[in-house]
């Protein structure tokens, strides 16, 4: 039977003998089962077991042999195409099956052939069930990859503000099945759908549940924008309203009475009937519990219909999650943008901040450091907590080479606890051959040595310590006293002993192939996982410590392998009231010494290339807290900003920073537009891309963020988009004083805001030398700037000399304005024939011609006044009442600045007479 698409289709073959037709028409029910899958490639197949063996039959068979290279065979009356597995190979079989994105039913016998013919006579068919459907997003077992695997349910409200703009809200229930633990959450978002991209971006599911016809256009426009590349595409599984996508009521009655959430719920359904007040914690602490509560409950119905629930649900672990949580606010852009998690080259973890910090030993203390890039701190004090421990770890070198060798020996502990946990809840232990429960036995005894390991490692760390004194970090401290009074020593050996004891050689049991007796197995599967789960929530603490103390060793190899400097950043506290005129008396700052990006040094040939980056008090002086970067194509202003945004993240993860020294106060959130791109399938062009992003910065940027904006207005004509960046930029500085980095190739930029005390104008410096020069000698060691001599050669004509000398790419922030991009220069660097670029250059020339003069007419008289002056001219015109002359046309000018153009326009042509 295969069921494919949408909508689904049961095959079945009429020519199939008596017994594969009925165990065929026994597999109907599996319609109803799941959810129909949008996506054609996802195909559910059923397996079915025949005493030893599982078989497969027809289109099944076809699967079975494409993807596993089993053999066909023709069996009965009308030759039906078959193939077949033994028992002990069926576990392999589904994980590659649904490693590769097949949904997989297994169809287990509930009788004996003995039990049949007594029961319904000698030719009695034995009757079959289907014990689960397993999916990529439910895998609890087998050879699992290890980073975390989400199945999200997503509930969307649509509303009207007062000011008439559309708001959205999610409530949304997601689950990592191997680690058994439910989330739920819900997020109040705008039309950029920037919340819901931070939501994706964090978890990465591998499939959605979403109700049929309840997701707006634009909200599956950001599903597809945020769908992370990889392996296997994200499943899309849409649900009915009301018999699967439940309301609020109707989710928690559904739950209650199925006894799902056993430590969560704290009534009865008929409790419920009277108050929500019984309803979990992790749903009441929500503000839009109604919504969550109503993807919960699709979640579960969705689970339930996979049969995995008797696992998963009775006692699964339910937690409220927060998109930002108090922690640095970063959307799904700017994790895009930066490459946090994965690098936008092919969806891996190579070439990003989670690739480069990862050096952890442990599975779960990977998936942790995952979890705090998505969340970095905003709390001092934990920040401080989790430096302090680096720093210790650091002059502890033989503490922490001792510690990161136990951790290479520990398994994957915290999927272990919550499958013996699942087990432990599960109806069909009974119903599980000896093989699997030898299985689950295996899986017991290993869990068992693991914390027996882990425990041990902390017994060893609190050994350590004391050697070298007393600790100085809370956390070292809070994990060396951990075992103090502890009572599970013997539970370990009791657990042990057990096992030891019903086997004369417990790894010869494990192994053995012939058949045993499987209630008796059972039975001390089920005795020692009441043993083991009266004490998880212990289990859990013991991992937690050892994740934490594995990111953190992490730290401290990253620090040593790296390819540069590295500092402890240093924080100071933001002045509530800073005084926009002087930083001295306080506001947001940041200053870095000797900043470098930490896994991006390809352009120098793998050379680092300091460069130092001030924004706000530096060395005792007030600095803008806004930088105007300018600079040729190609010449490192991208790395530059991304390299400042990923030091404050490392900085707020408790991680040193790439950099010779680091001050800075905290930063709230981090906005990044960079690079450009459309969304063609979206219908979105690349300027309303921008002009999207740049509108979700405009509101919600707080003094307290970093702003990071690169090339705003090139995806319009040049004035549009000039006028566009200029407006922008001004509002920034002017109106937020927050902490920004703008980088442009608009250099009439430079000359309106060179006066400004808001702004710092930088360049990304570069050199022109002969090819010879870079052939013999290779990359010059620090060229000088190309300023003057480009203003030399302006002078002659660029055509003239553009191939007679080499651009060479410095990556040095300098002071000042770059006068020009050097366009024409990459362009050949790219290879394009030299005869068209000479032809660019001297249309290059004219247009500079035709365009200075109107361009310098408008800001030869701003760059005459000095900022204090425009100020004073600004209060002359206001003091002149030219808005009094406004209203009497009927046209009011509300805005001084408006009087102010207007003013100097005037001016500009009176000089004229």
């Amino acid at each position: 039977m295969v069921m494919a698409g949408k909508p689904q289709i049961l095959f079945l073959i009429e020519e199939q003998s008596k017994s594969q037709r009925r165990s065929s028409i026994n597999c109907q029910h599996l319609r109803s089962s799941i959810g129909p899958s949008k996506a054609n490639t996802w195909i559910l197949f059923c397996s079915l077991k025949w005493g030893k063996f599982y078989e497969l039959y027809e289109l099944d068979a076809e699967i079975g042999h494409k993807e596993l290279d089993w053999k066909i065979t023709l069996s009965g009356v009308g030759k039906c195409r078959q193939v077949g597995v033994s028992e002990s190979g069926i576990d392999e079989a589904v994980q590659k099956l649904v490693a590769r994105g097949y949904k997989v039913g297994r169809m287990e016998q509930i009788e004996t052939a003995a039990q049949a013919k007594a029961l319904r006579g000698p030719k009695a068919t034995i009757q079959r069930e289907l014990m689960q459907v397993l999916t990529p997003s439910t895998l609890i077992d087998g050879n699992l990859r290890p980073e975390a695997i989400h199945l999200l349910a997503l509930k969307e409200e649509l509303s009207q503000g007062l000011d008439g703009k559309e708001s959205c809200t999610y409530g949304f229930a997601f689950v990592d099945a191997a680690v058994g633990r439910f989330y739920v959450g819900s997020i109040r978002d705008t039309s950029s759908r920037s919340a819901l991209g931070a939501l994706l971006t964090q978890l990465a599911p591998q499939e959605l549940l979403y109700e049929l016809g309840g997701l707006s256009k634009e909200t599956h426009r950001a599903l597809q924008k945020y769908s992370p590349p990889g392996l296997l595409p994200v499943m899309r599984t849409p649900l009915q309203p009301r018999s699967e996508f439940m309301d609020s009521d109707a989710a928690v009655k559904f739950m209650l009475s199925r006894g799902y959430f056993k430590h969560a719920f704290k009534a009865t359904a008929e409790c419920f009937e009277k108050s929500k007040e019984s309803w979990p914690e992790a749903l009441n602490v929500l503000p839009d519990k109604d919504l969550a509560a109503s993807a919960l409950g699709a979640l579960s119905s969705h689970i339930q219909r996979l049969k995995s629930d008797g696992e998963l649900l009775p006692n699964a672990e339910l937690y409220p999650y927060e998109v930002y949580r108090g922690s640095l606010r970063l959307d799904g852009q700017t994790t895009t943008n930066l490459e946090l998690l994965k690098n936008s080259a092919n969806g891996s973890k190579s070439g990003s901040l989670l690739g480069y910090l990862d050096s952890c030993c442990t599975v779960f203390g990977k998936r942790l450091l995952h979890r705090w890039i998505c969340h970095p701190l905003q709390n001092l004090e934990e920040i401080n907590e989790r430096l302090d421990a680096v720093d210790e770890l650091i002059l502890l070198p033989e503490l922490t080479s001792t510690l990161r060798a136990g951790l290479r020996k520990l398994p994957d502990l915290e999927r272990m606890i919550a499958r013996i946990r699942g087990l432990a809840g599960s109806p069909n232990i009974s119903f599980l051959p000896g093989t699997m429960v030898q299985r689950r036995l295996k899986l017991l005894c290993s869990a068992t040595k693991g914390l027996q390991d882990a425990c041990e490692l902390l017994r060893c760390l609190k050994t350590c310590v004391d050697s070298e004194g007393h600790p100085k970090a809370h956390i070292l401290r809070e994990a060396s006293a951990f075992l103090d009074g502890e009572r599970v020593g013997p539970v370990f050996a009791e657990m042990m002993s057990i096992i030891d004891q019903n086997s004369s050689s417990t790894k010869e049991t494990f192994q053995q192939k012939d058949d045993t007796e499987d209630g008796e197995h059972a039975g001390l599967l089920f005795h020692l996982l009441s043993m083991f789960i009266e004490h998880q929530m212990y289990w859990s603490s013991v991992v937690e410590i050892i994740a934490r103390l594995d990111v953190l060793s992490s730290f401290v190899v990253t620090i040593h392998n790296s390819n540069g400097p590295t500092c402890r950043p240093k924080f100071v506290p933001d002045n509530p009231h800073p005084n926009q005129t002087s930083c001295i008396n306080g506001g947001s700052l940041l200053n870095i010494k000797g900043l470098w990006h930490p896994f991006a040094t390809g352009g120098m040939g793998g050379v680092i290339v300091p460069n130092d980056v001030q924004l706000g008090m530096a060395d005792g002086s007030c600095k803008p807290r806004a930088m105007l970067v300018t600079g040729p194509n190609m010449g490192g202003k991208s790395t530059l900003l991304r390299a400042t945004c990923l030091a404050i993240i490392m900085a707020q993860l408790g991680c040193y920073v790439p950099g010779e020294s680091c001050i800075m106060s905290i930063v709230d959130i981090i906005f990044t537009r960079i690079g450009a791109s459309d969304r063609i399938m979206s219908g979105e062009s690349t300027f309303l891309v921008e002009c999207t992003e740049a509108a979700s910065i405009l509101q919600h940027a707080t003094s307290k963020s970093l702003v990071v904006l690169d090339e705003l207005g090139r995806g319009t004509s040049t004035f549009d988009g000039y006028a566009i960046a200029y407006a922008v930029f001004r509002h920034l500085i002017e109106t937020l004083d927050c902490r920004l980095l703008f980088a442009t190739h608009y250099h009439p930029l430079t000359e309106e805001f060179s006066g400004s005390s808001f702004v710092s104008l930088q360049h990304m410096a570069c050199s022109f030398e002969p090819p010879h020069t870079l052939m013999n000698a290779g990359r010059p060691n620090q060229p000088a700037d190309t300023n003057d001599e480009w203003n030399k050669a302006s002078d002659v004509g660029q055509s003239s000399c553009l191939f007679d000398k080499q651009l060479v790419f410095l990556y040095k922030l300098k002071a000042g304005a770059c006068p020009r991009s050097y366009g024409l220069q990459v362009a050949s660097l790219a290879g394009i024939p030299e005869s068209i670029v000479v032809v660019a250059a001297k249309a290059s020339e004219m247009i500079h011609s035709c365009l200075n003069k109107a361009f310098q007419a408008a800001t030869d008289v701003n760059t005459e006044l000095s900022h204090i002056q425009k100020q004073w001219l600004k209060s002359l015109i206001t003091a002149g009442k030219l808005i009094t002359f406004g209203r009497s046309s009927n046209r009011p000018l509300d805005c001084a600045e408006d009087a102010y153009d207007t003013f100097l326009c005037l001016w500009h042509e009176m000089r004229k007479l």
